[in-house]
């Protein structure tokens, strides 16, 4: 049986998004989440490989959902990005999110993508802020 975090339940209740992404848990715990998806052709871009923006928001769905597993309302300041290689369509992708370092408002993530060949596809460093809200 997976092993998912309360707050990423909640979280995916209304989160529509991931839903569209077709993205699935593979687990998540305190301070860390794994997703998985399968790209699909209507996530290509003009040069047949698919959309960076497709790879962002599979890890920042992980990103966001090890954030705000300590409990507390987490939201991004800033994400960035690098592309390592190109993604293709049908490719199974994995999304592996990391909090590095957490205090009373900021909170830091790394993510990494990796492709069905276990290649990292991108890496991505997060910056959010924790509000006062509680899960």
């Amino acid at each position: 049986m997976k092993k998912i975090h309360p707050v990423v339940v909640k979280m995916l209740a209304e989160d529509r998004m991931t839903e569209w992404l077709k993205i699935e848990v593979i687990e998540s715990s305190e301070g860390t989440c794994k997703l998985q998806m399968t790209t699909r052709a209507e996530m290509a871009n003009g040069f047949n490989i698919v959309h960076g923006g497709i790879t962002f928001s599979l890890a920042d769905s992980a990103i966001a959902f090890a954030a705000n597993s300590h409990g507390r309302h987490a939201v991004s300041l800033n994400t960035s990005i690098r592309h390592l290689l190109p993604v293709s369509v049908g490719d199974v992708l994995t999304a592996e999110a990391v909090v590095t370092s957490l205090n009373h408002k900021i909170v830091h993530v790394d993510a990494v993508v990796l492709n069905q060949n276990d290649q990292v596809v991108a890496d991505v460093q997060s910056t959010g802020y924790r509000k006062s809200q509680e899960w």
